[in-house]
């Protein structure tokens, strides 16, 4: 599982440093930081509903959607989800 997620990372990071054109990744990078955060509160409002509706699809669907822009959002301040994890992992601690 962690191991697709670190796969999607370096395809983030990758947009992020070649800018490919045709890629909705490297709209976002390029649109700037404003967007990178506008997309993670969209994604996050439409979860919230997802979860109001209690349809587990959507739920997924809407989840899956708020880590991919997290992801951007996270690579756009030269982070990535390891430094997330080993947060989580301290306070567990």
């Amino acid at each position: 599982m962690y191991d697709f997620l670190q796969e999607l990372e370096a395809v983030i990071e990758d947009r992020k440093q070649n800018l490919p054109e045709n890629s909705y990744t490297t709209k976002i990078f390029k649109e700037g930081l404003d967007r990178a955060i506008q997309k993670v509160g969209e994604e996050a409002v439409e979860l919230v509903i997802a979860g109001k509706n209690q349809d587990p699809n959507e739920i997924k669907n809407e989840c899956a959607d708020l880590i991919f822009h997290l992801l951007i959002f996270l690579h756009s301040q030269n982070l990535q989800l390891s430094d997330i994890v080993d947060v989580l992992e301290k306070r567990h601690k």
